[in-house]
């Protein structure tokens, strides 16, 4: 199974003063790369759900259309919050592209911070969680701890993955990993941000020990201010209803930025 985690910065690219433009050409180019790399599952965060940046259509269908993928997504404020009811903000949220079919969803949301949204999004074998934590170090760790009483009472095996703002390096998540058991996809700690010049490890994917994983990328694709990361894995089920392997990929995508090294296991 693939799964590609991707903060997409609502396709306006990678500069931060562009993010309040148009993002149709730019979200053309994501949703090539997205049909290249022929993923199972997408978990997309900071996705536009109709602002005038889309012209009124949201992100999340438009790339589950060219996938060909059901969706699960909505916005990252809580319901009743005053930021769903600011312009262009209260179209801002996260999304779910998956290839098989869901078998329950459920959003949730934190009791603190601005973005509190959680998909929990569950298939046939696995259930996956994602999230898009708090600038602030002190809501960020309160929102690790509500995502603990979460994941704990999972009975499947589990992907927790998102954009954690982890500003203090990846110790912010290690008392996370120890109460949950999970473990880090990015063994090798490699940085996902700012995608031009990456140094700060923020994004992750996080696997229960049922979950072996096959290989692991960060690529280097600038058409966010973050790189997207993608994993190959296998879940362990009593019961092995699943296809043949995937075949390995080169990850030779045509777009890719002329003199960047791809990053990862070989």
């Amino acid at each position: 199974m693939r799964f590609i985690h991707y903060n997409i910065c609502y396709a306006t690219g990678p500069k931060v003063h562009d993010s309040m433009r148009s993002s149709g050409r730019n979200l053309a180019r994501i949703s090539a790369f997205l049909r290249e790399l022929e993923p199972d599952l997408v978990g997309l965060i900071e996705v536009d759900h109709g602002s005038y940046r889309t012209g009124g259509k949201n992100q999340a269908e438009l790339l589950a259309d060219a996938l060909g993928h059901y969706q699960s997504h909505s916005i990252k404020y809580a319901e009743g919050s005053f930021w769903r009811y600011v312009p262009v903000l209260r179209n801002q949220g996260n999304a779910f592209l998956t290839r098989g079919r869901i078998r329950n969803e459920t959003f949730h949301f934190f009791e603190s911070g601005m973005k509190r949204l959680v998909i929990e999004l569950e298939l046939e074998h696995l259930v996956v969680y994602l999230v898009h934590l708090a600038l602030g170090s002190r809501v960020r760790h309160r929102q690790l701890g509500e995502l603990y009483d979460l994941v704990k009472t999972t009975q499947k095996p589990c992907l927790v993955t998102g954009d954690f703002n982890a500003l203090w390096g990846e110790h912010e998540i290690n008392l996370f990993l120890a109460a949950t058991g999970l473990q880090n996809a990015n063994s090798e700690g490699l940085p996902t941000y700012p995608s031009h010049n990456p140094r700060r490890h923020l994004d992750f994917i996080l696997h229960s020990q049922e979950i072996d994983v096959q290989d692991f990328k960060v690529l280097p694709v600038q058409f966010s201010d973050h790189l997207p990361l993608v994993i190959d894995f296998d879940v362990r089920v009593e019961t092995d209803l699943r296809k043949i392997s995937r075949p390995s990929h080169c990850y030779c995508y045509p777009h890719m930025e002329k003199g960047l090294i791809a990053v990862g296991r070989n």
